[in-house]
């Protein structure tokens, strides 16, 4: 669209909103709980980016965590300097497989195995996780087999959180 059409829309009243810099949703669409995420990944314009973290926690509906930021992982050889406000940028020299990644909300983002896993690994709150692990076995979405796969190359805390988590919910 060109700029001369897309200032006309976007003015005050007009059909398009500005959410961010280059990013525009359409004004009386109705608004979804998770808008924010979406809009975080699509502004950093970077095809191998993810939503990974709490913010994957929070789109997959797992546990009561709110994240204060938006989480987005991309692979560590093409980080950036500069991020927009309230978008907590993690790379990752550990590559996102087929398995690693999954679709939510139209968005990639990481898999329920590698989100738990990712938060354990950053410090998250246990009580939150085993939640979340529970509501992930709960509803399908992952196995205590795919979960301890995802923690095996990661340091022993996690390994042993996964397996405690995944051991109290099987008894």
């Amino acid at each position: 669209m060109d700029r001369r059409t897309l200032s006309h829309h976007a003015r005050p009243g007009g059909r398009f909103e500005r959410v961010a810099r280059g990013l525009y949703r359409i004004r009386l669409f109705p608004s979804d709980p998770h808008e924010h995420i979406v809009a975080a990944w699509l502004g950093l314009g970077t095809p191998e980016a993810v939503v990974s973290h709490e913010s994957a926690l929070e789109l997959f509906d797992l546990s009561d965590v709110i994240a204060d930021q938006v989480h987005i992982s991309i692979p560590r050889e093409k980080r950036r300097r500069h991020t927009r406000p309230g978008v907590r940028v993690h790379t990752t020299t550990r590559p996102l497989t087929g398995q690693d990644a999954r679709r939510a909300n139209g968005v990639p983002v990481t898999s329920p195995e590698r989100t738990i896993a990712d938060v354990l690994e950053a410090g998250g709150q246990p009580e939150q996780l085993e939640l979340a692990v529970s509501q992930a076995l709960d509803r399908g979405l992952t196995t205590p087999a795919r979960l301890r796969r995802a923690a095996a190359d990661r340091g022993t805390s996690v390994r042993d959180q996964i397996a405690r988590f995944t051991s109290a919910i099987a008894s």
